[in-house]
């Protein structure tokens, strides 16, 4: 009992902290829906920590929620895709999604080193708007450990803001002034916006929530694969070094001397939810539950990410403003060339 004490009182200050500004983000996002908590809590914890600073006795609870809680958070979100529902948009929608995730997480970061952005930032930018928005920034972030890993995962969550809130007004003109289907526009939709609370303004508002939004768990559900091949490069990469072959990128160095899993834990963990989910066991009450849940963990460990980043650094980078946008046009027009050809 002593010891639980002593643990409420280490972390107690930084959870109370987070519960305060996930309840705030909570109630802005029911004013601007576009704007999911989670991307609402890190600017808050961006903001405090510019402020008022964070203090020592904030740490050990703003780790807490930015590591352990992150993990449960991403693991949940796995509770949401039901396999089937997935298969039964039919192979040309999962071909679009595919194709446009694919190509815009792999060329995304070449395009960043030839503007000059770091190569965490440049991945970070890169998952954010292939897969699925501020989920996947932090999924990768805490699997591959980057040594910018705070400036990139800010500089990664502002274009998913920017062009995913941009997206909202201009992809249901785009789809009425070329004559799109309304299953055609759930399928662009879900393929090429970034956040789900994005997918589903548009969705909600055109009429093809549903569609859209299952379509967009499809592309989620590629969170799991390209976390596991992007450390799986790392580590051989790592492995080559250690063994004289060539020397290590900044980008690829372990921090702290951690060997990094191929499928760190986390991700297993939502694996196991999106096979549990489809067995169609989960009790209905669990499954509509589920959202709400998983975004307060997300906010609160979005918040302790942003107690991180240092605002100064962030706003001089107008080139990963660039790089978003252009990953953005890419998987954009990927999808909508997909859209028009298959469904």
């Amino acid at each position: 009992m002593a010891r639980v004490r002593a643990q409420a009182a280490l972390l107690g200050p930084g959870l109370a902290v987070t519960a305060a500004a996930v309840v705030c983000a909570t109630l802005v996002n029911r004013l601007v829906p576009a704007v999911t908590p989670a991307v609402l809590a890190v600017a808050a914890g961006a903001a405090v920590a510019s402020v008022a600073g964070v203090g020592d006795r904030l740490r050990p609870g703003l780790a807490f929620v930015s590591r352990r809680v992150l993990r449960v958070a991403i693991a949940l979100l796995g509770l949401q895709i039901a396999v089937p529902q997935v298969l039964a948009l039919g192979w040309q929608s999962l071909a679009v999604v595919a194709v446009a995730t694919g190509l815009t997480f792999a060329v995304t970061p070449p395009i960043g080193r030839r503007l000059g952005v770091s190569p965490g930032t440049s991945l970070l930018i890169a998952t954010g708007v292939a897969v699925c928005g501020a989920a996947a920034i932090a999924a990768m972030r805490e699997s591959t450990d980057l040594p910018d890993d705070d400036e990139a995962a800010a500089s990664a969550l502002g274009v998913v803001v920017l062009y995913g809130t941009a997206a909202i007004a201009f992809i249901p003109l785009l789809a009425s002034a070329i004559g799109l289907s309304p299953g055609q526009l759930a399928v662009w939709t879900g393929a090429a916006v970034h956040e789900v609370a994005q997918v589903a303004a548009i969705g909600a508002a055109s009429g093809v929530l549903a569609a859209a939004v299952t379509v967009k768990l499809g592309r989620v559900i590629l969170l799991a694969p390209l976390v596991a091949l992007t450390t799986y490069r790392r580590r051989r990469v790592t492995a080559r070094a250690e063994h004289g072959e060539r020397p290590v990128p900044a980008a690829a160095q372990p921090q702290g001397g951690k060997r990094l899993p191929v499928v760190p834990l986390f991700v297993a963990a939502f694996l196991a939810m999106v096979a549990v989910r489809s067995t169609g066991l989960v009790p209905e009450a669990v499954t509509a539950a589920l959202p709400g849940t998983t975004n307060v963990l997300m906010a609160a460990a979005l918040f302790g990410l942003g107690t991180g980043i240092d605002v100064r650094r962030l706003v001089r980078g107008g080139r990963a403003a660039l790089l978003g946008g252009i990953a953005t046009a890419i998987i954009a027009a990927t999808s909508l060339a997909g859209v028009a050809l298959l469904v």
